[in-house]
């Protein structure tokens, strides 16, 4: 098998008269597309036209649920029982299912959204939470998670595939984890250098963290998130490099 890559994004995250996200554009050199269930961002409207968007244009659709925080975009920490965390998921993914259905679509994914992805990346229940709801819903679906995260742990003791993820436009922490969003240098905002280091991460195989420190990753799909700057220039110049070095860009259920 060639070397093969998906590319992921963020999306669905307009909100009624609220427009967030450069769906439409980013669309065209994406593979796959994480919308958002109405908890953190989105509603039924934006679901159901964003997942026509991403049939149109041939994108794999996946499930980008969070925390019911749309004050906080589901981007704050917060505290919930396992079981009620279950229950988030499969409402949300459930959700999404029936949008895809009703367009002739199955779901390939699930991505957690903000703090859940940051917490359940390091907390066991939260990750076993992820990971039973995805094997009550439909065990076929695929994880996107980190390498070596306790998703990644939880999903395969449950037998779900697991997609490892690595951010474009995010740096990292000598630990593997993602910078803060708080701090200044934890988004890239120049494209050559995000870029070129996505081509440096799939050739080596490790990351360079902000300390100049470095740890091993295995890729199998790489994220543009839709709200950061320059995100349809970035998608565009990443698909392009990836296509020049001779990567198959493709949905991550093509390959995994």
């Amino acid at each position: 098998m060639g070397r093969y890559v998906d590319i992921n994004v963020d999306s669905g995250e307009s909100f009624g008269r609220y427009k967030l996200g450069l769906d439409e554009e980013v669309f065209k050199y994406v593979t796959s597309a994480n919308i958002a269930c109405g908890f953190h961002a989105g509603d039924p409207n934006v679901m159901r036209r964003t997942v026509r968007l991403a049939k149109s244009l041939g994108v794999a659709v996946g499930a980008h649920p969070g925390f019911p925080d749309l004050m906080g975009f589901g981007r704050r920490a917060m505290e919930v029982k396992r079981e009620e965390l279950v229950n988030y998921i499969i409402y949300q993914v459930g959700a999404l299912q029936a949008f895809a259905r009703a367009e002739g679509l199955e779901l390939q994914h699930v991505k957690p959204h903000g703090a859940l992805y940051n917490m359940a990346w390091v907390r066991e229940d939260y990750a076993e939470a992820i990971a039973e709801a995805l094997s009550l819903i439909n065990p076929k679906l695929i994880l996107v998670a980190p390498k070596g995260s306790k998703m990644e742990e939880a999903a395969l003791r449950k037998g779900v595939r697991v997609a490892h993820e690595f951010f474009l436009d995010r740096n990292y922490l000598p630990d593997g984890r993602l910078v803060p969003r708080g701090r200044p240098d934890a988004v890239i905002k120049d494209v050559k250098a995000a870029v070129s280091r996505a081509l440096e991460v799939l050739d080596k195989g490790v990351v360079r963290a902000v300390d100049g420190s470095e740890f091993e990753v295995e890729v199998h799909t790489i994220c543009v998130h839709g709200d950061t700057p320059h995100a349809v220039e970035m998608a565009k110049e990443l698909r392009k490099a990836l296509e020049e070095a001779g990567f198959t860009v493709a949905p991550m259920k093509v390959f995994l």
